[in-house]
């Protein structure tokens, strides 16, 4: 049996006390693991690293049979494509009056700076019920609580999601920092987890150094500290478990 069918046929068996047994190990470069380099996509449709999107299609397809459509909003991020979010954001709060640390401080509300996205790693995956109508934003907790069209999704995952290596990564815990509450957002343990190991070696001063990044003179050594310890590694205890 070769690598491909092995993993094929392990994540098919996944099970919510199994998944953290299938830790996919790599060797990982500085450029993968901050979206410069480009990632082999496992579909157009979804856009996640192969063994990611093989998991995601079985979880999909059972939470159809329960009348859920898992639609991907947003999955694999370059850097390029959150820097030019990340640069929208900080000049769209400048003309409204914000300071460049008031700026930031309010971007990395639930954005990252390019070079820090769990999405560049073609893990991780914003998801809403397709089967709703769509209106406004839709990745707005509100959506997914009480009366919002997202609640039987949300429900679903907490009770599935697990089942098939996927971990909501910015929880409601009231303990955790660092970004706000994406009830939306889910990562692929099995890479994910292994992912985090490596990018935690990386000189993060030396990973944001770039050009024409909005803000980036207010990026100081204090700042970047306080943002790995609380945003980065503010997530989920079990997507830190190395």
């Amino acid at each position: 049996m070769n690598r491909k069918t092995f993993l094929t046929t392990s994540l098919g068996l996944l099970g919510a006390t199994t998944w953290s047994k299938i830790i996919i190990k790599e060797k990982y470069t500085s450029s993968q693991l901050i979206g410069k380099e480009s990632l082999k996509l496992f579909s157009h449709k979804t856009p996640l690293n192969t063994i990611a999107g093989i998991a995601f299609e079985k979880m999909q397809k059972a939470a159809l049979k329960e009348g859920i459509e898992l639609k991907i909003i947003s999955a694999y991020r370059s850097y390029d494509q959150q820097k030019s979010i990340w640069n929208r954001k900080f000049l769209s709060n400048k003309k409204a009056g914000l300071e460049s640390e008031d700026n930031i401080k309010k971007i990395i509300e639930y954005s990252t700076l390019p070079g820090t996205s769990r999405h560049h790693w073609g893990t991780d995956v914003d998801l809403i019920d397709g089967s709703k109508a769509q209106e406004g934003d839709v990745l707005i907790s509100e959506k997914f609580h009480q009366n919002g069209p997202y609640v039987i999704l949300r429900k679903w995952m907490d009770q599935h999601a697990a089942n098939f290596g996927f971990i909501r990564p910015y929880t409601n815990n009231s303990e955790r920092k660092g970004f706000y509450y994406e009830p939306w957002h889910y990562s692929y343990a099995p890479i994910a987890i292994p992912m985090l190991k490596a990018y935690s070696k990386l000189n993060l001063k030396k990973t944001l150094a770039t050009t024409n990044l909005e803000g980036s003179a207010s990026l100081s050594e204090k700042f970047l500290k306080k943002y790995y310890t609380e945003n980065i590694l503010g997530i989920a205890k079990e997507l830190k478990t190395f």
